[in-house]
């Protein structure tokens, strides 16, 4: 929704062309068609166990990507994580937002990470995705304060704050050729 509306503010560097999420559900779908941007719902095959059931359903995605004129893809609340497969197929044109500072506190639960780690400040990064989890490399970061009082539901409001920021702000760097892929 945020990448979606920040195209609506004013002329940007990159435009939105193709929204696919794993689950019909997805808030990511309604934005996307009230903004008219092309989506689909791509759900893991059913009938498929495994690594089996991740390499269809990547090869699905693969398939509506590689019929459209994509140049970058963009991970926004994507929780899973992506095959070799895949990322080699689009390494340097797929890139991800996560809510800490890496390379601290990689993984599904950084903000509580954060705060168990008593750390006064953690942020978001954007970053190239690779075979790892969130290990590829650095685009840039937004640093966030830890307040005293923050429970994860606070910290990861002021985080998203700063994600909404700094994401579209780092794909019209990448659009316009500051960022090199």
């Amino acid at each position: 929704g945020a990448l979606l509306r920040y195209h609506q503010e004013a002329d940007r560097a990159h435009v939105t062309t193709l929204v696919i999420a794993d689950s019909e559900t997805a808030g990511g779908l309604k934005h996307a068609m009230d903004a008219g941007v092309e989506s689909f719902s791509v759900p893991l095959p059913k009938e498929l166990k495994g690594d089996e059931r991740r390499r269809a359903h990547e090869e699905q995605i693969i398939r509506i990507i590689e019929s459209k004129d994509i140049e970058l893809i963009v991970l926004s609340g994507y929780m899973r994580i992506l095959t070799s497969f895949f990322v080699s197929r689009w390494k340097g044109r797929l890139v991800n937002i996560h809510p800490s500072l890496l390379p601290d506190f990689p993984g599904a639960h950084a903000q509580r990470d954060a705060l168990e780690a008593r750390v006064r400040v953690s942020g978001c990064t954007v970053h190239f995705v690779d075979e790892g989890v969130d290990s590829g490399p650095i685009i840039e970061q937004r640093e966030v304060p830890v307040l005293e009082s923050d429970t994860i539901d606070t910290l990861r409001d002021r985080i998203k704050q700063a994600e909404h920021d700094l994401y579209p702000k780092v794909l019209d760097d990448i659009s316009s050729g500051r960022v090199l892929l």
